[in-house]
C-alpha cells in the first residue's frame, strides 16, 4: 500500500517542518561548536566558569534539546489529523527557537524571551493532540 494512501496529502508540509527543525538544531549545534572554539571550552566540559557567554550558547541549544522530543511527539499526533495546522504551529515553534537563541547569544539571558512566542506553536500542537485523542475516544 503506497504511503500516499495512508497519510493526508498535506502531510508533506509536516515533513518540511521536520526538515526545518533539523536545520534549526544543526544551526544551534554549530553555534555551540564555534563558541567552544572562541572561548576555548574543551570537551567534555558542558559549561564554563570563566566565560558566562559561552554558557548562553550552550543553554540555548540544550534547552531546545530538552523540549524537542516532546514537540516531535505532539507535532506528529496533531499532524496525522490536522497537517496544515500542525505545520503552521510547528513552523512558529521552530522559528521561535532561533529568536530564543539569538536573544541568549547576546549574553543577557533575559533576552532569550524574544522567543516566547514559540509557546503559541508548542501549546498549539499539544492542544491539537489532546483534541485528536478525545476525538478517537468518541468525546467529540
Amino acid at each position: 500500500m503506497p504511503i500516499q494512501s495512508l497519510l493526508p496529502s498535506e502531510f508533506g508540509y509536516v515533513i518540511l517542518t521536520y526538515l526545518y527543525s533539523w536545520a534549526m538544531l544543526t544551526y544551534l549545534a554549530l553555534k555551540v561548536g564555534s563558541a567552544r572554539k572562541k572561548f576555548d571550552v574543551k570537551y567534555p566540559t558542558m559549561y564554563s566558569d570563566k566565560y558566562p557567554v559561552f554558557n548562553c550558547f550552550q543553554r540555548a541549544h540544550q534547552n531546545t534539546l530538552e523540549v524537542y522530543p516532546q514537540w516531535l511527539v505532539f507535532q506528529t499526533i496533531a499532524a496525522l489529523v490536522y497537517p496544515l495546522s500542525a505545520s503552521v504551529l510547528g513552523a512558529i515553534w521552530v522559528t521561535s527557537r532561533f529568536s530564543y537563541a539569538w536573544g541568549y547569544y547576546t549574553g543577557d539571558p533575559s533576552k532569550r524571551m524574544n522567543g516566547a512566542y514559540g509557546y503559541i506553536g508548542y501549546l498549539g500542537v499539544i492542544g491539537l493532540s489532546v483534541y485528536v485523542a478525545l476525538q478517537l475516544l468518541g468525546v467529540f
